[in-house]
């Protein structure tokens, strides 16, 4: 039986440009949760799947990648 056994697929890495986005409203926010206020008013949300950040498309939560850890 593989790691993967329940078949989930696993988001891919976030472009380049996303990230400079995330990491320039993270360097603005006061705190994380004004952090992620601030990524909602680009409609994107952050939530926690195996102890990983997987930033989602507000608002159905449609997975767009996995956050480096320097955002943790």
């Amino acid at each position: 039986m593989s790691p993967n056994a329940d078949n989930t697929a696993r988001p891919s890495a976030l472009e380049p440009s996303v990230l400079d986005l995330i990491r320039d409203e993270r360097e603005k926010a006061l705190s994380p949760r004004e952090w992620q206020f601030r990524l909602r008013g680009y409609g994107l949300a952050i939530k926690r799947v195996a102890g990983e950040q997987i930033l989602t498309r507000l608002p159905q939560g449609t997975e767009i990648g996995v956050l480096p850890a320097e955002f943790a």
